[in-house]
């Protein structure tokens, strides 16, 4: 199979950091062939980085997706316009990665999912927790029952956003300091949590959400703290932190306890996944870290040649964006919610079947 020729819209720290060292890596497998941002400035940066003709060098998208000499599009924007982006791209087509989460309101997202269908083209969401080695080693553990039957499990998320917003971090992009979106940092950030989990559990069936109220722009909460019922009857908390540090060692990370021992991953960087077992025994197993977005893009590759099928698509990012916005939901109204939205119960209200 010939290389695919990409046409890259958004040259932001997505793209520079997450997707181009990727592409740079799969260079027998990928071509970026053009590409295009509303900052013509950065635009034309990275034409000269990638050693583009001004005719591969765009500043509106719409002009770009015309060409017939492109194979796919890999879109990076802000997440309040990746619907409207996506959809517009769709219209060409050609197969589309598209950034998480796949749209801003459960509306969008349900749009989204039928875009594949409408246009007959194959779209990947680049949830790279989802193909991230550890992730995926964690859900095969859980799956084997290496650990026997999943008790319960804790994972917490911390981050110090105020500190973030003043390094060259994604924290810095104004976006993210003045989001037009709802959540703010725990749909930006918090969904690829959600998302492994979701990745190593299956699917969400209710949750319970409770919040400290942030005064800063880009999140309503300083403090999350949700409870979590999974289909499989998993249940566990996820805690997301935003505005400090967490500065005690070991982290408390995502820890699975199950009735034969333990999983114990302290942070996605660290490259060793811990199991314990009830007998006294363990066992280290190391993993590259970073590797989603490598394996994401060798993902859609191997689809293209007919050789895969997509690992995420606008399916099951729904899902993820879903549970988002069901926390949200908890959190807001006091009760607990069910991911497809019925209430179940509530704390002022009769119960609602």
């Amino acid at each position: 199979m010939t290389k695919i020729r990409m046409g890259i819209i958004g040259t932001g720290m997505a793209f520079a950091r997450l997707h181009l060292p990727a592409y740079q890596e799969l260079r027998d497998k990928f071509k970026i062939a053009a590409i295009c941002d509303a900052d013509d400035s950065k635009a034309d940066y990275w034409g000269e980085i990638l050693n583009l003709k001004s005719r591969d060098i765009y500043y509106d998208f719409q002009e770009m997706i015309t060409r017939d000499d492109l194979d796919a599009f890999d879109i990076m924007v802000p997440i309040e316009i990746n619907f409207e982006t996506t959809e517009a791209v769709a219209g060409a087509g050609k197969p589309i990665i598209c950034e998480k989460p796949l749209a801003a309101t459960k509306e969008q997202a349900e749009a989204v999912r039928e875009l594949p269908e409408k246009y007959n083209i194959p779209i990947m969401i680049a949830e790279n927790y989802r193909y991230n080695e550890e992730i995926n080693i964690i859900r095969d553990l859980v799956r084997n029952k290496e650990i026997g039957e999943i008790n319960y499990f804790i994972k917490n998320k911390v981050i110090d956003f105020p500190r973030d917003m003043l390094k060259d971090k994604f924290a810095a992009r104004e976006w993210r300091q003045y989001p037009d979106f709802q959540g703010g940092a725990f749909m930006d950030t918090g969904i690829h949590d959600l998302a492994g989990l979701r990745h190593i559990f299956g699917a969400v069936e209710y949750v319970q959400g409770f919040a400290q109220n942030n005064i800063k722009d880009f999140s309503p909460y300083s403090v999350i703290q949700s409870n979590i019922l999974f289909t499989s009857g998993v249940i566990g908390n996820y805690s997301f932190f935003c505005t400090g540090k967490e500065m005690q060692r070991p982290l408390i990370g995502l820890r699975i306890f199950g009735d034969k021992g333990m999983i114990y991953l302290e942070e996605s960087a660290c490259g060793i996944i811990n199991v314990t077992y009830n007998n006294g025994s363990s066992r280290r197993i190391p993993y590259q870290p970073d590797r989603g977005f490598y394996n994401e893009l060798l993902n859609f590759y191997q689809t293209a040649a007919g050789k895969e099928v997509l690992s995420v698509t606008p399916d099951m990012e729904f899902g993820d964006l879903m549970t988002i916005l069901a926390i949200l939901k908890s959190i807001d109204d006091k009760i607990i919610v069910r991911v497809n939205e019925k209430v179940i119960y509530s704390y002022e209200k009769p119960v609602i079947h």
